[in-house]
């Protein structure tokens, strides 16, 4: 789990392809004195576990479901990426709850630079849209963000000048892919409200919240 606060952008050295899955090697100036075989490091919102640490940076499998799904299955060597080691009780929770577990790809659309700071307006498709909420959280490629528009499957969200610097959304364009994590909480209500989710009108009765 993860906080969506970057902590460093790192580099990617190298990425081979084995069969369906894939060997990410990444550079990057964080500290990963704590990081042990078996961590997981958001890249660039993606969770994945570190197979190993060397050379001031790591390495990490990605499976074919994670190529599938996420922006990794177009990075090139030299392509910047965002890092983020996984939470600690020690860690102030600065974003919001990040699993990792991207739903999808979404298309920047639109980017506005305004006063200091940069609206992105971002596509995704109907089922990742449905839980997209005004002024609730949003991952973009693990950046916890704050939704602060959304219409017609496009949500928007602005970039304060220091994101901009510390993460690879400064120079992120019309055109680019990123990856979109939906706040996890909505997923849960909506499994635990679904007819065979366990909370229908017959259980809110039963248990006294409708007469």
């Amino acid at each position: 789990m993860f906080t969506g606060i970057i902590e460093s952008v790192g580099i990617v050295r190298d990425i081979v392809r084995r069969g369906a899955d894939a060997r990410l090697a990444v550079g990057t100036s964080m500290d990963l004195g704590g990081v042990r075989v078996g961590d997981s490091i958001a890249v660039s919102g993606a969770c994945l576990t570190v197979m190993a640490v060397a050379n001031n940076g790591f390495s990490a499998d990605v499976s074919a479901e994670t190529l599938a799904k996420t922006t990794v299955r177009d990075f090139r060597i030299g392509d910047t990426v965002n890092l983020e080691r996984a939470l600690t009780l020690s860690k102030p929770l600065g974003g919001h709850f990040v699993l990792g577990h991207v739903d999808c790809t979404g298309d920047i659309r639109e980017r506005t630079e305004r006063s200091n700071s940069i609206i992105f307006g971002i596509e995704v498709g109907a089922e990742t849209g449905r839980y997209i909420v005004l002024k609730g959280s949003v991952a973009v490629d693990g950046i916890s963000l704050t939704v602060n528009r959304y219409e017609n499957n496009r949500f928007y969200v602005n970039i304060i000048p220091h994101t901009a610097r510390e993460t690879t959304l400064g120079f992120k364009k019309a055109g680019d892919r990123v990856n979109v994590e939906t706040d996890i909480l909505g997923k849960y209500v909506e499994r635990f409200v679904h007819p065979d989710g366990g909370i229908n009108e017959d259980f809110l009765r039963s248990h006294g919240f409708v007469k």
